[in-house]
C-alpha cells in the first residue's frame, strides 16, 4: 500500500499489548512459569501505570492473570488463543498509510525457524487482536519477527544479516532468494522503509532469535541510536558491538554506546541482559535491570536519550531466561 509507514515507538500510543505466559510453555520455562508471570505482571503494571495495556490470555488461564492483575487499574484481560508470550514478535504490527489511517499487519509467524512447537495460535494471534483492536489487516506472504527490526518513524530500518538472511525464515514471495536487496523491497513495502542499516548480528547467545535486533539497538529519536556495548575485548559480543558501531556511524547516525553487557545467574544458568531491549511507552521507558555496577550509568544515559519519560527498571534476568527483555514482552498500538 502507498505510503505505509511503522510509526516510531516513541511516537503516542494508544495502550500497548502483552502476552501472558502460557501453560503450553512450562517445559521451556524449566518449571518457571509462575516466575515468569511475577516478572510478566511487573512489567505489565509499570506500563499500565503511564498507559492501557491489553494482556492477551490463553484460553482457560484467565484466573491465574486475574488472580496478579485483575485489580490493576487500565489493564484490560483478554482470552485470545496464543503459543507463547513474546508478542512483539507474534501480535499486530500497526503502520499508516499514506493519509494517516491505521491498519495492522499480520507478518507470517514460524516460531523463530521452528524453534519451539507448536505455533499455530502465535501465527493467527496479530489478526485476532486486531480485530478485537477494530483495526484492519493486511496479511504479509513472509515471515518477519517485530524484534528483527528497529525503525525511527522517518524511514529508517535497522536489522541484522544473520536474523533476516536466515533459511530457516523459509521463502520470499515467489520464492525469491533472502538477499538484502529482496528484503529491502518488502521492508520498503511493508514497513515503509527509505533506508535499511544491516548489522552483521545481535548479541552472540542469542541463539534463540538468530540475532534479533532489539537486543542490540534501541532508537530514541531520528538521527540517534543506542547501542548495546561489551566492554570485554574477550566476549564475542565485543567484536560484535564494534563492528554495528561502525556501520551505524557510517550511515550517519548518532551512536551512544552503553559499554557494559551485564550477565547475571538465574535459575542455575548465566543470562546476558541487555539494557536496550526496553519499551518506550506514554511518558516511560522501562528498561532491564539486573543490579549490576553499571546500572546507574547505563539509567542515566537511557534517560538522556528519551527525555521527558520517566525511567522505571523491572526484573531484566527472568526475561532474560525466557528468551527476551521488556521490548520483546510488549506491542505498541499508535494512537
Amino acid at each position: 500500500m502507498s505510503g505505509t509507514r511503522m510509526p516510531a515507538e516513541t511516537d503516542p500510543h494508544e495502550r500497548s499489548l502483552v502476552a501472558w505466559p502460557t501453560e503450553r510453555r512450562r517445559a521451556f520455562w524449566e518449571g518457571h512459569v509462575e516466575a515468569a508471570r511475577d516478572a510478566w505482571a511487573e512489567l505489565v503494571r509499570a506500563v499500565a501505570d503511564h498507559e492501557p495495556v491489553t494482556v492477551a490470555v490463553d484460553a482457560g488461564e484467565l484466573p491465574g492473570a486475574e488472580a496478579r492483575l485483575g485489580d490493576t487499574p487500565h489493564v484490560e484481560l483478554l482470552e485470545v488463543p496464543l503459543d507463547d508470550c513474546w508478542i512483539r514478535d507474534t501480535g499486530p504490527v500497526v503502520v499508516r498509510d499514506g493519509e494517516g489511517a491505521r491498519h495492522a499487519v499480520q507478518f507470517g509467524f514460524n516460531a523463530w525457524g521452528g524453534l519451539v512447537e507448536p505455533w499455530d495460535r502465535d501465527a493467527e494471534l496479530a489478526t485476532r487482536l486486531a480485530g478485537h483492536l477494530g483495526l484492519p489487516v493486511r496479511t504479509a506472504p513472509f515471515v518477519l519477527e517485530g524484534g528483527a527490526v528497529a525503525v525511527d518513524g522517518c524511514g529508517l530500518v535497522v536489522t541484522t544479516e544473520r536474523c533476516l538472511l536466515h533459511p530457516n525464515r523459509g521463502p520470499l514471495p515467489d520464492g525469491t532468494p533472502r538477499t538484502t536487496e529482496a528484503l529491502e523491497t518488502l521492508l520498503r513495502e511493508w514497513l515503509g522503509a527509505e533506508e535499511v542499516v544491516w548489522l552483521r548480528d545481535g548479541l552472540a547467545d542469542d541463539t534463540d532469535t538468530d540475532g534479533h535486533v532489539d537486543n542490540v539497538v534501541a532508537l530514541p529519536r531520528p538521527g540517534r541510536v543506542l547501542l548495546q556495548g561489551c566492554e570485554d575485548p574477550d566476549d564475542p559480543d565485543h567484536a560484535t558491538a564494534a563492528d554495528n558501531r561502525s556501520r551505524l556511524a557510517a550511515a550517519g547516525l548518532d551512536v551512544v554506546e552503553l559499554p557494559v553487557l551485564p550477565r547475571a545467574e538465574r535459575f542455575g544458568r548465566v543470562v546476558e541482559v541487555p539494557y536496550v531491549n526496553l519499551y518506550a511507552a506514554n511518558g516511560v521507558v522501562v528498561v532491564p535491570v539486573t543490579g549490576h555496577p553499571a546500572d546507574a550509568d547505563a539509567l542515566a544515559a537511557i534517560a538522556d536519550c528519551y527525555p521527558g519519560r520517566e525511567v522505571v527498571t523491572v526484573d531484566g534476568a527472568t526475561l532474560a531466561f525466557g528468551g527476551g527483555g521488556p521490548h520483546c514482552a510488549t506491542q505498541q498500538v499508535p494512537a
